[in-house]
């Protein structure tokens, strides 16, 4: 199925809001892991959500990150650096209601993220080489968002957790 960003995030927010057999959650999520607005679209969703199902272990769910294509768990790669980066935006600019609900966001990325650093470990280093040197395959992505040498520097770091130190 094609999804729109939009469409993704209602219906991830209805998956989460209605309790529901573990192994349809999965399936529904594998549904829209397949497709890249439905992945955008499920990680904000998820990531966000008020809940606490994002911070729980579900076997059938990690199954299905197991086996989901790279470019969706890329996206959960990126999700970890900028809700690590947002987190010193939002404390420079006296949010910090804001600063916790991104490091919410950045400890569930973490914690999803963890299980899969074996197929996960490429784009991990590759994101903080980037975000030390400047150059590399994220240098463009760091560069479009505006991040400063404080905001590289966590983003970077915040790999260092997840076996990827270079």
């Amino acid at each position: 199925m094609a999804w729109t960003f939009e469409g993704a995030i209602a219906h991830t927010q209805e998956l989460l809001s209605q309790p529901r057999p573990a192994d349809a959650l999965a399936d529904a999520v594998g549904e829209l892991l397949a497709d890249s607005n439905g992945a955008r679209g499920f990680w904000v969703a998820f990531l966000t959500d008020d809940g606490a199902i994002a911070d729980q272990e579900h076997a059938h769910l990690a199954e299905v990150l197991a086996q989901a294509p790279l470019p969706a768990l890329e996206l959960l790669v990126k999700n970890l650096a900028m809700s690590t980066a947002m987190v010193l935006t939002h404390r420079r600019q006296g949010h910090e209601d804001l600063a916790r609900s991104s490091e919410r966001v950045a400890r569930r990325s973490r914690f999803w993220l963890k299980p899969l650093q074996e197929r996960t470990l490429a784009l991990t280093q590759a994101l903080a080489l980037s975000a030390r040197t400047g150059n590399g395959d994220y240098a463009e992505f760091l560069s479009k968002w505006g991040y400063d040498q404080e905001q590289r520097q966590a983003i970077a770091n915040c790999f260092d957790d997840l076996g990827n130190v270079l």
